[in-house]
């Protein structure tokens, strides 16, 4: 059966502070909706220093959502691991953990906007080192006992709810990122399809005495946000604007980045033709959801770009009420 998700990045061009606090409170009253209503999963993501307020702090996020839920998995995809402290982060990541008991995990990942570093004040050029000097420190801290950090004695308390720690994968589409992912023993999340980089990922993990290890990679073809409508042709009017706004900020982003959602459409009528964003109808969800694997995702942005909670109330609860039932059942 394919994977549900939610996804929140919180963007919202142009949005008044009351806006975007009613923008906040949606996503968590969506965030429950999604619980109650048969969603596997709900993703946050993370990035810094863009006008229209892109969620910049997903583990307060993360919290919040873990309060107003019970059993729902949450996802932060990418956490930027090299723009945080990483005793500090340690010590966020393992109070989450407390208080969702387990149920948040993360996809860390170098980033790609250099703007982001330099506003971090760090060097671009380190970025892999920096990374690398972040998740062993984060191992460490999550054991609990004391260890060597830059030259002094430090300890991380409490210790998280999961040992030996928090559900983390690697993320990225880079030959460099599969081996690296090998060598801290984690679970890779490819940004796209392409199948190279888990024969890497396996073969450096050989090499080094592991087992084969978890390996995730999302579909070579299909849509990457799905939207549920009894009309597609208005949604498409309605909302539309907003899904090119997302599609064009992404794509000013990723020059140069490789992954499966990426779409460089101009105009609403080419995103239609390309079909990374979709909008399908109940059946045709249900149609859809049904062909693929049990691991691959059916994933909506309820809010994406920014577009109006009513807009987006309507094809999330479609996607709850018509679709997923019919799936599960």
């Amino acid at each position: 059966m394919a994977l549900f998700i939610a996804r929140y990045d919180l963007r919202g061009p142009g949005l008044s502070g009351k806006d975007r606090a009613d923008q906040y409170a949606v996503c968590l009253e969506q965030a429950a909706w999604c619980e109650a209503h048969g969603f596997d999963m709900l993703v946050l993501s993370e990035h810094h220093g863009v006008e229209d307020g892109y969620l910049p702090v997903p583990l307060q996020l993360a919290t919040a959502i873990a309060v107003r839920t019970d059993a729902i998995s949450i996802m932060i995809s990418a956490l930027l691991v090299p723009l945080h402290d990483p005793i500090r982060l340690a010590e966020q990541i393992a109070i989450v953990d407390l208080l969702s008991k387990g149920r948040v995990q993360y996809t860390s990942g170098l980033g790609y906007r250099r703007e982001e570093y330099e506003q971090a004040g760090l060097d671009w050029t380190t970025r892999g080192a920096r990374i690398e000097h972040c998740l062993d420190t984060l191992f460490k801290a999550w054991t609990g006992e004391p260890f060597e950090y830059e030259g002094r004695t430090v300890q991380v308390t409490p210790a998280p709810y999961s040992q030996p720690g928090p559900l983390m994968f690697y993320g990225g589409g880079s030959p460099a990122a599969a081996r690296r992912a090998a060598r801290f023993d984690m679970p890779l999340f490819a940004q796209h399809g392409d199948p190279t980089l888990g024969e890497i990922y396996a073969q450096t993990r050989e090499e080094l005495g592991l087992g084969p290890g978890m390996y995730l990679a999302p579909p070579a073809e299909g849509p990457g946000t799905i939207l549920v409508s009894e009309d597609p042709d208005r949604t498409w009017n309605t909302i539309g604007e907003y899904l090119l706004y997302e599609a064009t900020e992404y794509d000013a982003w990723q020059q140069g980045v490789t992954s499966s959602v990426h779409d460089e459409s101009k105009t609403v009528d080419e995103m239609r033709e390309r079909g990374i964003y979709a909008v399908m109808t109940p059946d045709e969800c249900v149609d859809y959801a049904q062909s693929i694997g049990p691991l691959d995702p059916v994933t909506t942005h309820p809010l994406c770009g920014g577009m109006p909670a009513e807009a987006s109330w309507e094809h999330l609860e479609l996607l709850g009420t018509e679709v997923i039932p019919r799936c599960k059942s």
